[in-house]
């Protein structure tokens, strides 16, 4: 397996030690289990990586508050 490097918080490596399943775990082991939680398809087919990232990205969108009512956009818009 080659390696690289990637640099975060220590904030952010903190909380990936948290999500640990046990103390030897590698955060490589540990990074694609959290990836695995995002689903790969559904009846329809599988999906690609660009639209599982979107969903994901867009999980985040819902849970920070950066989305819109209905009503809301069609206020924003003038309609």
């Amino acid at each position: 397996m080659e390696n690289t490097t990637i640099q975060i918080s220590t904030l952010t490596r903190k909380r990936l030690a948290d999500f640990r399943r046990y103390k030897r775990e590698t955060y490589d082991e540990l990074l694609n289990a959290l990836l695995d939680l995002v689903p790969t398809g559904d009846d329809e087919g599988e999906y690609s990586d660009e639209f599982r990232a979107a969903w994901f990205r867009s999980l985040q969108d819902i849970r920070v508050g950066r989305v819109f009512s209905e009503k809301d956009a069609k206020r924003l818009l003038g309609l």
